[in-house]
């Protein structure tokens, strides 16, 4: 057996070096071992089958990731701009007419207009408590007894004093009049008859003192009687009954609140004061409705009330007061809530929804679905937004068909099959041939 062995310069067999197979046994010739086949020369058949069938199957999903995103679509192309494919799926809403309003919002504070903590006026044990905690309690309404037995016992020896000195009084003006008649006859000086009368003049001025000091009794025995002095809600109870109070004391009985009417405090940019002042000024009366702190629930409707008289240096703004009826007591006390007061009423414009209108860094604008289903990008000016809608000021007339989602996949001249909301399909395309004749040159504008 010859092994040939090449070398790599040259490129030719090396010198052929002759070897002998391995002796036999004794007197026997050499013995040649059997040339092996390698099985696993045949496994790459199956392999192969396998890579191509995937490949077959798999590529169409798998070459798209490997080379990237596929080009953008032009007009130039097959209609439908995706090489002959299907129409791609929206959802469209259309443009409309209505009414919208320009509200001026901000955080305010519900504030009653009258609070009153009720103390009081003369010191004595608290007999009784005649309300319950958190009652509505009408104006001049019985709330608590002081003991007013200590008040009778002085109204008593008031009453008695002056019936003393109303004696004394009558005695002294019964002796002017003898002195009277006896200086006409010279019995008696002049200076008695001075003198009785000043004494007259003296028991007049403490008939009084005592009516006085009687009056003062019974006033006394009146403020026993703890009344309310306005309609509304009452807090906690801070005072039990069999205490004894004070008069005039720093801490109250018991705080009434009113919260029918009530109102909120909020402030304004002073820069939005004019149009207000303009229409209080002309006897308009301005709309606040106050909704909840997430801000997505509607409260009560009142009316502006007044504006502060002077702007805060710090803030740029001025506080203002609107009233609320709050007959069902939608407003509590203190809570805070977001205000929107209605400046002015926008009628017959047209309103389009916010989740159909596009924005750029430096355009707005929306994609109109023409009347062959196609989109084409359209420029808008928008003004005043409320509710979810906004107003469009240029480039949509009512009835224009405007995509609402699934932008993301749409360019210049794709085709689409728009759906709106609560229309048949074959009744789509007659509103949106109004606003589908101008579309916008150049546009290629993506989201």
């Amino acid at each position: 057996m010859i092994d040939h062995t090449f070398t790599p310069a040259e490129g030719k067999p090396a010198t052929a070096t002759p070897t002998r197979p391995p002796a036999g046994p004794a007197g026997n010739p050499p013995v040649i071992p059997p040339k092996r086949r390698s099985r696993l020369r045949w496994l790459w058949l199956p392999v192969l089958v396998v890579l191509c069938w995937a490949g077959y199957k798999y590529w169409p999903k798998i070459g798209p990731m490997l080379s990237g995103p596929a080009a953008p679509a032009t007009t130039g192309g097959k209609k439908g701009g995706k090489g002959g494919g299907g129409a791609i799926p929206v959802v469209a809403t259309r443009a409309s007419r209505g009414n919208i309003g320009v509200y001026y919002s901000n955080v305010g504070s519900v504030t009653p207009l009258n609070t009153v903590a009720v103390t009081s006026v003369v010191g004595g044990q608290l007999m009784s408590v005649n309300y319950k905690e958190g009652d509505i309690v009408q104006k001049d309404q019985l709330l608590m007894e002081i003991d007013p037995r200590p008040f009778q016992v002085q109204l008593e020896i008031a009453e008695g004093q002056l019936a003393k000195d109303q004696a004394l009084l009558a005695n002294a003006r019964v002796d002017l009049t003898r002195y009277e008649t006896l200086v006409k006859q010279n019995a008696v000086p002049t200076q008695t008859l001075d003198t009785q009368k000043a004494l007259v003049d003296q028991d007049v001025g403490t008939v009084k003192s005592d009516q006085a000091m009687i009056d003062s009794a019974r006033l006394n025995l009146v403020y026993c009687k703890i009344t309310s002095k306005i309609t509304g809600r009452v807090g906690l109870r801070l005072v039990d009954p069999g205490n004894i109070v004070q008069s005039n004391a720093t801490t109250p009985l018991v705080v009434i609140t009113q919260i029918e009417p009530i109102s909120v405090l909020f402030p304004v940019a002073e820069n939005d004061l004019p149009p207000i002042y303009q229409k209080m000024r002309a006897g308009q009366s301005l709309t606040v409705d106050a909704w909840d702190a997430a801000n997505t629930k509607k409260l009560t409707t009142g009316t502006l009330a007044t504006i502060d008289n002077e702007i805060d240096q710090t803030t740029g703004t001025v506080r203002v007061r609107a009233n609320f009826d709050n007959k069902n007591f939608e407003l509590f006390p203190n809570q805070f809530v977001n205000v929107r007061l209605l400046v002015q009423e926008k009628t017959g414009v047209v309103l389009l929804s916010d989740a159909a209108i596009q924005r750029s860094t430096s355009d707005v604008y929306v994609f109109l679905v023409k009347p062959d289903s196609t989109v084409t990008v359209r420029d808008i000016t928008v003004g005043t937004a409320d509710g979810g809608v906004t107003e469009i000021t240029s480039g949509l007339v009512p009835g224009d068909e405007v995509v609402m989602t699934g932008v993301d996949k749409l360019q210049e001249g794709l085709k689409v099959n728009a759906t709106v909301p609560g229309e048949q399909p074959a009744g789509r395309g007659g509103a949106a041939t109004k606003g589908g004749g101008a579309a916008k040159k150049g546009g290629g504008k993506k989201k």
